[in-house]
C-alpha cells in the first residue's frame, strides 16, 4: 500500500489519500486533492511533495497556520503517524512499509537539516523596472511562491523614502496619483496571494459594479477599485517584506545598471507603454508591428477624454447607458469615477492646455498624460506644467458643449466634474515578451527580461483591461520563474509556457480593443467608430427627428435591459429612460444611436485561462531546487524510490 494521508478527525475522517509523484494539495479550492470545508482553510492551505526520497510538507502562506504535532510549520519532512491540522480537521501520515528508498543517508540528511532550518539554497535575483500594479503584484507573488529562495529589488521613479518605509510621491512631488476606477475580474484576483486579496478588498474599498461574465470564476464577480488604492496597499505590504524585496525609490537605468543586471538573472519590465527601458533592449525584444491594427494602411488610434465624474445615477441604469453606445463609458466606485469619452480626430486635436503666463499652447494633457484638476475657480490646471485646459477655457467650444452633454447622460452636474485627463489608445502587436538579454559565462548567471503589463499589451478602452493583462501577465511569470528555478542558468524551454499565455492574452486582449475600435457598416465596410461618432456629429447638426432617434434608443437599451436584468436587479424601466434621454440634445441622441452598442457578441466568448499552463503533475521549484543539489553534490549521488509495482524512477 503506498504512503498516504489519512483522515483523522473531521468530515474526513477514515478516508485516504494516497501519496505518488504528483503533490498533494490541501484547501478550500474544489480542484484540491484534499478538500476542506473549514472556514479557516485558505484556498491554497498546504502542499505535501515528494522530495529526495521523502514526503514534505510546506504551507503556502496560508492565514491561520499549518500544525504538525502541534507545532506551526513552514515546511517539514513527514514521519510515520505524523498528526497535520489545517483548519477544524487533522490528518496523518501513513508510511509504507513495502516501500524502499535507495537513497544517500548523507545527502537525505542533509536535505532534511536544511528543510529544518529553511536553508533555501541557490537565491533567484530579480530586478523589476516600475513598481505599479503589475511591478509589485509580481513581487509579491515571487515572494509567496519562493520564500527566501528570491530576491527582489524593485525601482520607480514615483516612489520617495519616508523614514524606513517608501511611500508614492503626493502632487507637490511631481506625482499626480491615478483615480481611475478599473474593473478587475476574478480570474486575476483570485490567483494573488489570499493576504493580497484581503488587503485590497476591505468592504469600504471597492464595489461590484459590473455583471458576472465569461472572466468570472467560482462565483466571483468583477470588482472596482481605484488603482491608486491597489498601488497604495501593494506597496504598503512590500515594505513589509525587507527581507525579500528591495523598494528603490528611483528611476530604473539599463545603461546605469549593467553591472547588477548582468549579475540577476530576472529582469522584469513594467513599466508601462512608455517603457524606456523595453526601448533599450528593442534589438531583444524585436520592434512592435502597427500594419494588424491598419485600416487601409492608416494605423488606427484613438483618443480618450477622462472626466472625473461623481454621477447621481444608480448602478444598473450606468451599466444599461453605458452599454448601450459607444461614445461615453462610466466605470466609477459608488457613483466616483471616471467618464471616458471616445473622440473624433478633431476633438483630440483641441485637447490642449494653453499656459496663462507665456500665451503659449501646451499638448501636456494628451502627449504625457497629465491630470487637469479643477480648481476654485473653476478652471482645470495642470499642476506639473502650469497649463490650463483650453476647451473648459472656451465654453462655446464644440468640443466642451459635448462633453456637458456627456455629464447630462450620466447625472453628473458640472460641479461633481474634479479633473480632467486623456489617454491615447496605440494598438501595436509585439514579437515576443521573452528574450535573453545577456548569456550565461563563467562568471554570470545569464540574464533574461520579460515585458509585463502595458510594456507588453497597451490599455483599451474597456477599462482595467490593461490591469487584468498586466495581473495575469504577473501571475503568469511568478509561476514560471517559481516552477523553473533549480539553482542554474535559465534556458528558454522554461519559459514556453509563460512565453505561450503571453501570446494569448495579446491575441485576445489586442483583439477585443480592436473591436471596440471599429465596426462594420451595412454594406459589410470596416469602419473606425470614431468616424461613425463624426456621422453622428454631422447628421445630427444638420437636424434629425430627435423624438424618433429616442424611439430607436429605447428599442435598443430594452433589449439590452432584457439580456442583462437577470444578472442586474433595479434596471430602470423605459419612462424613467426615456425621460432622461430627452434633456439630451439632438445632435448628441443621433450620434449615440449611430455610434452603436457594444458588440458584447463579438468581444465576448473564452477569456485567456494562464491556469491551463499551470499543471500539476510538472516537477515543482522545491523538488528541482533538490534534484539540482543532488546532481551537483560531488559524488553525482542518484536518488532512486522502488515502488510496490516494481518500477524504477529517479527519486
Amino acid at each position: 500500500m503506498p504512503p498516504a494521508i489519512v483522515g483523522h478527525q473531521g468530515p474526513l475522517t477514515g478516508q485516504r489519500f494516497p501519496i505518488g509523484d504528483t503533490p498533494i494539495t490541501f484547501g478550500r479550492r474544489e480542484d484540491s486533492s484534499v478538500v476542506i470545508a473549514s472556514g479557516r482553510a485558505s484556498r491554497l492551505h498546504a502542499e505535501v511533495l515528494r522530495e529526495a526520497g521523502g514526503y514534505v510538507l510546506h504551507d503556502r502562506g496560508s492565514r491561520n497556520g499549518t500544525l504538525v504535532n502541534g507545532n506551526r510549520v513552514t515546511s517539514h519532512v513527514l514521519q510515520p503517524d505524523d498528526l497535520i491540522t489545517i483548519g477544524d480537521e487533522t490528518f496523518s501520515f501513513e508510511a509504507s512499509n513495502e516501500m524502499e528508498t535507495i537513497v544517500d543517508a548523507l545527502v537525505l540528511q542533509s536535505f532534511i537539516k536544511s528543510a529544518v532550518r529553511g536553508d533555501a539554497g541557490p537565491v533567484l535575483n530579480v530586478t523589476v523596472s516600475g513598481g505599479g500594479p503589475v511591478g509589485l503584484s509580481l513581487s509579491l507573488l515571487l515572494e509567496n511562491l519562493m520564500g527566501p529562495r528570491v530576491a527582489i529589488t524593485v525601482y520607480d521613479g514615483r516612489w520617495t523614502q519616508d523614514g524606513s518605509r517608501v511611500v508614492w510621491k503626493d502632487e507637490a512631488q511631481g506625482n499626480v496619483r491615478r483615480r481611475q476606477v478599473v474593473t478587475v475580474q476574478s480570474r486575476q484576483y483570485l490567483n494573488l496571494p489570499e493576504e493580497v486579496q484581503s488587503r485590497l478588498f476591505t468592504p469600504e474599498a471597492y464595489s461590484e459594479m459590473w455583471p458576472t461574465g465569461p472572466d468570472s470564476i467560482r462565483g466571483y464577480g468583477p470588482r472596482n477599485i481605484r488603482i491608486a488604492d491597489i498601488e497604495d496597499r501593494l506597496l504598503e505590504m512590500a515594505n513589509e517584506k525587507p527581507d525579500r524585496i528591495r523598494l528603490v525609490p528611483a528611476v530604473f537605468d539599463p545603461a546605469e545598471h549593467h553591472e547588477t543586471l548582468i549579475e540577476n538573472q530576472v529582469l522584469a519590465i513594467c513599466e508601462g507603454g512608455r517603457s524606456r527601458t523595453r526601448e533599450y533592449f528593442t534589438d531583444k525584444f524585436g520592434n512592435a508591428d502597427t500594419s494588424i491594427y491598419s485600416l487601409d494602411g492608416q494605423h488606427i488610434q484613438d483618443v480618450v477624454l477622462g472626466l472625473q465624474v461623481k454621477s447621481g445615477l444608480s448602478d444598473p441604469m450606468t451599466v444599461l447607458l453605458t452599454v448601450a453606445q459607444n461614445r461615453f463609458l462610466l466605470n466609477a466606485l459608488r457613483g466616483e469615477g471616471f467618464l471616458n469619452m471616445r473622440l473624433t480626430d478633431t476633438e483630440a486635436g483641441e485637447v490642449i492646455g494653453i499656459d496663462p503666463v507665456r500665451h503659449v499652447f501646451e499638448e501636456c494633457i494628451a502627449s504625457r498624460p497629465c491630470l487637469m484638476a479643477r480648481t476654485d475657480h473653476g478652471e482645470f490646471h495642470c499642476s506639473t506644467h502650469g497649463t490650463l485646459f483650453l476647451p473648459a477655457l472656451v465654453r462655446s467650444s464644440a468640443l466642451w458643449k459635448r462633453v456637458m452633454e456627456g455629464l447630462t447622460l450620466f447625472g453628473v452636474t458640472e460641479e461633481n466634474l474634479r479633473a480632467v485627463t486623456a489617454f491615447r489608445l496605440d494598438m501595436v502587436q509585439r514579437p515576443r515578451f521573452t528574450a535573453q538579454l545577456y548569456p550565461a559565462t563563467s562568471t554570470t548567471p545569464g540574464t533574461y527580461g520579460f515585458l509585463l503589463g502595458d510594456a507588453a499589451n497597451a490599455i483599451h478602452f474597456w477599462p482595467g483591461r490593461g490591469l487584468n493583462s498586466g495581473l495575469a501577465s504577473s501571475i503568469s511569470l511568478a509561476r514560471s520563474l517559481s516552477n523553473g528555478w533549480r539553482g542554474k542558468a535559465f534556458r528558454d524551454a522554461d519559459f514556453v509556457r509563460h512565453e505561450a499565455a503571453m501570446s494569448m492574452l495579446q491575441y485576445r486582449h489586442k483583439s477585443r480593443a480592436w473591436k471596440a475600435m471599429v465596426t462594420t457598416d451595412d454594406h459589410g465596410v470596416t469602419r473606425a467608430i470614431k468616424e461613425k461618432i463624426v456621422q453622428g456629429i454631422e447628421e445630427g447638426g444638420a437636424g434629425t427627428d430627435k423624438d424618433a432617434d429616442i424611439d430607436a434608443l429605447m428599442e435598443r437599451l430594452r433589449q439590452i435591459r432584457d439580456r442583462l436584468s437577470s444578472r442586474i436587479p433595479g434596471m430602470p424601466d423605459d419612462e424613467t429612460l426615456r425621460d432622461h434621454l430627452r434633456r439630451l440634445k439632438g445632435e448628441t441622441v443621433r450620434t449615440l444611436l449611430v455610434s452603436g452598442a457594444w458588440e458584447t457578441s463579438v468581444v465576448g466568448g473564452e477569456e485567456v485561462d494562464i491556469d491551463i499552463f499551470d499543471r500539476r503533475d510538472l516537477p515543482v521549484a522545491e523538488r528541482s531546487q533538490v534534484a539540482a543539489r543532488v546532481e551537483e553534490s560531488p559524488d553525482r549521488t542518484r536518488l532512486i524510490a522502488r515502488r510496490p509495482s516494481g518500477s524504477i524512477s529517479p527519486g
